[in-house]
């Protein structure tokens, strides 16, 4: 087997779709076999199709790439998630100590949890494991160092939720802009 036949590829119900509520606000990323499930129910429709058909032997579907809700869905406003990955996308991968970019970063309490620091947005940084040791299970000023910027909760907006599909379509940039 060559390297790239082991490349797993998507299928075209494995591609992502992105749902809109009745208001056109972004709500969530979907396959294309949860939105062809959707459509068929009639509990959503078709805005953009910018990715041809689907043949069955009885019929051809257009392919969706944004769908919208058929009612509206009342949500709280949404939160990002606090994870490893999203802390490093906050903090743009890079030491917030020393700047340095790296693909070896650790996450690290600005405030030690045996001293109290909890596991939440404002006391999770990125940090080179160089930085990590120098400060180790010290604050900041017993260290003597600083942090670049504050580390604070990022705000959930649309672009900053689904910006990472948005190499999948060029057809979600203008839902995904103002909310």
């Amino acid at each position: 087997m060559t390297p790239a036949a082991s490349v797993i590829r998507p299928t075209t119900m494995d591609e992502p779709v992105l749902v809109l509520n009745r208001n056109f606000e972004p709500l969530n990323v979907c396959d294309t076999r949860r939105a062809m499930g959707l459509l068929l129910m009639g509990k959503a429709e078709i805005i953009e199709n910018g990715r041809g058909i689907i043949s069955t032997t009885r019929a051809a579907f257009p392919r969706p790439s944004v769908i919208r809700l058929a009612h509206f869905i009342a949500r709280p406003r949404p939160r990002v998630k606090l994870t490893k990955r999203e802390v490093f996308r906050r903090d743009e991968h890079r030491c917030q100590y020393c700047g340095a970019t790296s693909t070896r970063l650790t996450i690290d309490h600005v405030v030690p949890r045996h001293c109290g620091g909890g596991h939440y947005w404002t006391n999770l940084v990125t940090a080179c494991p160089q930085c990590n040791r120098r400060k180790g299970g010290r604050l900041l000023h017993e260290a003597h160092m600083a942090l670049l910027k504050p580390p604070i909760e990022p705000h959930p907006t649309a672009d900053y939720l689904f910006g990472r599909y948005s190499h999948e379509s060029v057809e979600w940039a203008k839902y995904l802009q103002g909310w």
